[in-house]
């Protein structure tokens, strides 16, 4: 059980990378937003869960990209940028910015030989948009399934297989369908690079952002926080869970000063 002033400790040091994150997507005009339990945390709790050890956003693709571009010239001395091109050893396909201030080991990582960066981390996702049809919905889901089944252990994935080769394969099949962001009926959808959740949001109801108040301060959420949340969660969000059902990703948390 990782101490509650620890996590706290955590907390803030996340929300110190969220908001040297947001200042470089300020500068830059790049658009991204509060999502899964960060987006949860600001509409029910107005910042973290309280057990929550980690931060998620979600990036349009093209702003995703854009970022890998600028974040090894704008990033500080704090944190270390994680892709698999600059970490060898990490094994998924989305961005995570790691601390160099406090270490996290995962459940899922425990007595293993882990030799990627560890820092607690920022989980950044990239989004595609897919026409809204039956059979995009079809592909989507069965895609999904696949790409979990080939992707490397993780909080939701605890049965994946590491198949970098046909995960990328999977990954390309999905960018292909990627139509931009101007169509009114038109699904948001994640990226195959986050295979953890798979989600169907109505563009209208994702954009335009908008801003909401987090742990104090203002960072972006999606235009309609509740039905992007109902996507997400098969239960009543608003409603806090029994202790036994409150999930963690931390086995164990370091602080190196």
């Amino acid at each position: 059980m990782i101490d509650s002033k620890d996590l706290r400790k955590a907390q803030l040091i996340m929300l110190e990378m969220l908001v040297e994150f947001d200042l470089i997507c300020k500068k830059h005009k790049l658009q991204y937003w509060l999502d899964s339990g960060t987006l949860l945390g600001a509409v029910r709790h107005g910042g973290f869960i309280p057990w929550d050890d980690d931060i998620d956003l979600s990036m349009p693709i093209e702003d995703y990209n854009r970022f890998i571009e600028v974040a090894q010239n704008e990033l500080s001395s704090n944190i270390f940028f994680q892709t698999r091109e600059h970490d060898r050893a990490f094994k998924f396909d989305y961005i995570k910015l790691r601390s160099n201030r406090a270490s996290i080991v995962e459940f899922h990582e425990k007595d293993e030989e882990i030799n990627y960066h560890q820092g607690v981390f920022v989980d950044i996702f990239p989004m595609l948009s897919l026409e809204n049809t039956p059979e995009n919905k079809k592909f989507y889901e069965e895609h999904f399934k696949e790409l979990r089944a080939c992707s490397a252990l993780s909080l939701h994935t605890p049965n994946g297989i590491d198949n970098p080769k046909r995960r990328t394969e999977l990954i390309g099949m999905l960018d292909k369908k990627h139509q931009g962001w101007k169509r009114e009926d038109t699904k948001v959808i994640y990226s195959g690079k986050m295979p953890d959740v798979a989600a169907w949001f109505d563009v209208k109801e994702v954009f335009p952002l908008k801003k909401m108040k987090f742990e104090g301060l203002e960072f972006f959420v999606p235009k309609n926080p509740q039905h992007y949340l109902a996507e997400i969660y098969a239960f009543d969000f608003m409603e806090l869970p029994p202790e036994d059902k409150r999930v963690v990703h931390a086995w164990q948390i370091a602080f190196n000063s």
